[in-house]
């Protein structure tokens, strides 16, 4: 078996397991996910969606958003924590959404990659959930579970998103992704994890 059918495999085990799985964050369109992924640094998709409606609600696009008084959105955004820093950044991100990209979030990493709060891992999260443009992003379930199921030997999300990348194919990123997430919250759990229930334990370096 070859490192892409073994890949192919253990994606074909997972979705058997799990289903369609969907982004944890609740958006209607790319500004409210781009907001959204911005605030869930260091904090669950739960909380931030605990903040987003009355957050929309007074300030539904980038336009608006750009404008808004920082004091407010710091209120409204506290409890997503590391929030002054949060409310800085999604104000500057629609500040240069508006002047820079002409109100238009732009559809590629790198420039992507330049908007305050916006890194690789949640550049990919919008190219791939937003735009259904290919990304993986790695996130801390993602590491730990392409290290457990040897797609990757390294603690750098860099690294690990490329070695999957090789052996899994494009169209298949945001799947993988939101999979890998799904199992790194339901059984493959960084401490205990469910073994004896893994569809995909035959696989597994932890197990």
């Amino acid at each position: 078996m070859t490192n892409k059918q073994r890949a192919s495999k253990i994606l074909s085990l997972l979705y058997n397991y799990y289903g369609e799985t969907k982004p944890g964050l609740e958006f209607i369109n790319i500004y409210e996910l781009t907001i959204s992924v911005v605030l869930s640094a260091q904090t669950t998709d739960k909380q931030v969606n605990s903040v987003t409606g009355e957050l929309f609600g007074i300030y539904p696009d980038f336009e608006s958003l750009s404008k808004a008084d920082i004091s407010d959105v710091e209120r409204i955004v506290k409890s997503t924590g590391f929030y002054k820093n949060k409310a800085k950044n999604i104000i500057l991100l629609s500040q240069m959404v508006c002047s820079r990209f002409k109100g238009k979030l732009p559809d590629d990493i790198e420039r992507l990659m330049e908007l305050p709060g916006v890194g690789r891992k949640s550049a990919n999260v919008i190219l791939s959930i937003g735009f259904n443009k290919p990304g993986l992003a790695v996130d801390t379930h993602v590491l730990r579970i392409a290290n457990r199921l040897r797609f990757s030997l390294t603690e750098s999300p860099f690294e690990v998103e490329m070695d999957l990348c090789k052996v899994i194919d494009p169209l298949e990123w945001k799947k993988t992704h939101l999979l890998f997430i799904k199992h790194g919250r339901e059984l493959c759990k960084a401490r205990n994890p469910n073994c004896s229930l893994c569809p995909v334990k035959q696989f597994c370096n932890y197990n």
